[in-house]
């Protein structure tokens, strides 16, 4: 049947229910979200005079749930409107409001009777033939569906979304043995396509797959911390982005996450894995248990393994927890030999070899950690899943790391592996020496058209990844051969059927001399016998923008005619991409700040990840956007006067929109701030986005792509808009709002954006705004105060307050 979700209902609003209906309303999704009823008033409901049968009481714990939701940060929204999209009730009212719905989610608490007990009322009012699942990650999925109707087990099984459902990418499917298998099928790609998630089929075991391996992992780097004597501070320095986790590594998540949560999940396992090789690293160590017992949960409860206190001067400090003393000291900086080692090594597999090599006592943690690791999925495997790639996609998706376990092992070399597991003493399954015997060398391979295989232990060959033909992974594409060109910063390769992409490797794929290059020479090849050009990357950023640095450094020496040069060179390969005879689409995802978000402003078509944060951010170092940014969105504005808005009402709006940097918090919201448009296109899923944007490429050079002209009729205000915007500055000013730099920036941006000191409203080509805001751009440079904001943008990361 073409089944089609239009209306959920999700059961229980706590923190996990409540975001997954929100994740659901940033889809479009009706939600209907059920919580039960309060037993008792508040101080403030008796003062009221309300009592238990006053609707806004019956629905208090809800609503409740669901306001901390919307108002948390980051948001669970996509856009806080989305939230009406969220009809809230309770279950003694609203649980018959179901019978509308085509998906029933529960999200009660681990508890088998009272979830068991739920079920029995849901089918009692849920339409045969929806789905019902439940998202319970510690209660078997076959228990919790015993004693219902063939219908309810046939539409039933479990969908395990991790915390937060917006941002961690996993959803773990994890089906019965009376679960229909078109139902499995129809979640994995209803996960994948709408919901944007890595959908993994998870067999029905204790925590599943990525809690099974990831607690693990955490339990096991305890172990190897007390046999080395290493501090808190020494293993989130060790297990962070050195390795491709997170920079809050293993303790700062864990305090965030909660330590009850780890708590819980490795004693649930200690207990429910008699079999487990490895079930004693589950066991949890003495401190853990002595900060369980005193509530030192990490931030719910201000403490954990770390704490914030105010130190000398009421200035904040952070203090680490000594495992030894249990007393919280000044955390400490970190150095080691190893890691020093890997500074240079910008791609992550090749630090591996490096740090498993060290001399110090983090290459010995390294061994240590590697091995027991390795040799602990090799045996999951077919316990867990029988396919060794679900591990990997699993603990990338749910755990943020960027390389999954037999990833890593494959960077480091299966023999190496296997020479660590056997120097700990640790054994691994035995179907990888027989991989390794039958002369395969490596967990994964790339064939020559460019498709990622696994090795299957089963059929001892080679498989491809199901599901992977819906995208284009550049990487592989880079194995299989198909770069065409390439630079220090750029490259460009070619996608098939006559679409090539420009991809940035350059450090958080700023646009310096070599990225612009590149650009211009995926525009050129693309013209001379390609029929499109996506400007895209798998990086975790589109681009940070452009190199400040360099922007510094000429302008420390004075060396304007450089800049000039420099800022006319990134206009004009913006106007080159923008009015070529080909096709050009651009694919921002993550970051995509100032010269990054430029680029995308001057695609024929975007199709922007849903998370993207999308801004022109220049009046932060003192500068305003001069690589056709300024120009972009004052001609953009201008194509909206004849909507019936008033025209000054929408110049103020988009000059508040650059002159206060902001940055979009998703791609819906940069459709908000004019940074999208009509006919650009948002991809849930990022792994699709490449894939999607290389259709829209062929889709409008089939339908008879035309090489645009530069415009020349741009409407601006000239003195009057001027004033206006000069006499706002100067009562913002007044109001001590803002610095008096911040006037002269300001003053500038609204220069540009009027067409300069024009006596009546006119119509201004490109070039001449480009040639504006260049100028602007220029005189900015010379300030000594945008000086001090851009070195301090450069040594902080923060932006310098002048």
């Amino acid at each position: 049947m073409n089944r089609i979700i239009k209306k959920v209902a999700v059961l229980g609003s706590g923190v996990m229910g409540s975001r997954i209906a929100c994740h659901f309303a940033n889809i479009g999704v009706q939600v209907l979200l059920l919580d039960i009823m309060p037993r008792e008033l508040t101080a403030d409901e008796e003062k009221k005079g309300l009592t238990l049968e006053n609707p806004a009481v019956r629905n208090r714990i809800v609503n409740s749930s669901l306001q901390a939701a919307v108002a948390s940060n980051p948001s669970p929204l996509y856009r806080k409107a989305d939230a009406a999209k969220i009809k809230t009730g309770n279950f003694d009212d609203n649980l018959k409001d179901i019978a509308s719905c085509d998906w029933t989610i529960e999200v009660v608490v681990e508890r088998l009777d009272i979830k068991q007990s739920l079920y029995e009322k849901v089918e009692k009012v849920r339409k045969p033939g929806t789905l019902i699942t439940s998202n319970t990650s510690g209660i078997p999925i076959h228990m919790l569906s015993e004693g219902r109707s063939d219908d309810f087990k046939k539409h039933f099984c479990g969908t395990h979304f991790f915390n937060p459902p917006r941002y961690l990418k996993l959803l773990e499917i994890i089906p019965t043995p009376d679960t229909d298998p078109a139902i499995v099928d129809f979640l994995m790609h209803y996960g994948d396509l709408y919901l944007g998630k890595t959908t993994v089929l998870a067999k029905d075991t204790p925590a599943f797959i990525a809690n099974r391996v990831g607690v693990f992992a955490i339990m096991d780097v305890l172990q190897v911390m007390q046999q080395l004597g290493l501090t808190v501070e020494e293993v989130d320095k060790l297990t962070g982005p050195v390795i491709g986790h997170a920079k809050s590594a293993t303790f700062r998540t864990s305090d965030v996450v909660g330590l009850d949560t780890l708590i819980n999940v490795a004693n649930g396992l200690a207990q429910g894995l008699p079999n487990d090789e490895a079930k004693a690293a589950f066991t949890l160590p003495d401190f853990l248990k002595k900060m369980g017992e005193n509530k030192w949960l990490g931030d719910k409860t201000g403490q954990g393994f770390y704490k914030k206190v105010k130190g000398e001067g009421g200035k904040s400090e952070i203090q680490a927890l000594d495992l030894q003393t249990l007393e919280y000291k000044p955390s400490q900086r970190v150095k080691f030999a190893t890691l020093e080692a890997t500074k240079p090594i910008e791609k992550l597999a090749d630090r591996f070899q490096v740090l498993a090599a060290g001399k110090d006592k983090a290459g010995e943690f390294y061994r240590k950690m590697f091995a027991g690791l390795f040799a602990y999925v090799t045996n999951r495997v077919p316990e867990i899943t029988d396919s060794l790639y679900k591990i990997d996609d699993a603990l990338r998706a749910g755990f943020g790391w960027e390389m999954g376990p037999f990833e890593t092992w494959d960077a480091l070399g299966v023999p190496k592996g296997l020479e660590l597991i056997q120097a700990e003493g640790k054994q691994a399954a035995g179907w990888v020496q027989e991989m390794l015997d039958a002369g395969n060398s490596s967990f994964y391979k790339v064939n020559e058209l460019g498709v990622k295989q696994f090795y299957d232990f089963e059929s001892k060959s080679y498989q491809p990844i199901p599901g992977v033909e819906n995208f284009i992974i550049l990487d592989n594409l880079r194995a299989s051969g198909k770069v065409l060109w390439k630079n220090a910063g750029a490259s460009v390769i070619d996608l098939g059927d006559g679409i090539l992409n420009v991809e940035f490797h350059s450090k958080m794929n700023t646009l310096g001399t070599d990225v612009i290059q590149g650009l211009l020479k995926g525009v050129d090849m693309a013209e001379q016998g390609y029929r499109g050009l996506v400007v895209g990357n798998d990086a975790p950023n589109f681009s940070a923008g452009a190199n400040l640095g360099l922007v510094y450094m000429y302008a420390l020496d004075q060396e304007f005619d450089e800049i000039n040069m420099m800022i006319a060179q990134f206009q004009n390969a913006m106007m080159r991409m923008r009015y070529s005879s080909i096709p050009v689409i651009g694919v921002p995802h993550g970051l995509a700040l100032g010269g990054g978000c430029e680029l995308n402003l001057h695609a024929d078509k975007v199709v922007a990840s849903a998370e993207t944060y999308m801004g022109l951010v220049e009046f932060g170092v003192g500068l305003i956007p001069a690589g056709g940014g300024t120009k972009e969105m004052t001609l953009r504005t201008a194509a909206k006067y004849e909507e019936g808005e008033p025209e000054f009402n929408l110049i103020r709006n988009t000059f508040m929109t650059i002159s206060t940097a902001k940055v979009s918090t998703s791609a819906a919201e940069a459709y908000d701030l004019g940074f999208l448009r009509r006919g650009d296109e948002i991809v849930v899923n990022s792994n699709r986005a490449i894939a999607a944007a290389k259709e829209a490429a062929l889709e409008l050079a089939d339908a008879g792509y035309t090489q645009p002209t530069q415009k020349t009729n741009i409407k601006v205000h000239g003195q009057g808009a001027l004033g206006m915007f000069m006499t706002g500055v100067y009562a913002m000013k007044e109001g001590r709002y803002i610095s008096d730099h911040d006037v002269k920036i300001a003053n500038k941006l609204a220069y540009v954006m009027c067409g300069g000191d024009l006596s009546q409203p006119t119509e201004v080509s490109e070039q001449y705004l480009l040639d504006l805001e260049r100028e602007a751009f220029l005189s900015l440079t010379g300030e000594r105060k945008t000086l001090e904001r851009i070195q301090s943008i450069l040594t902080t990361g923060k932006p310098l307050r002048n």
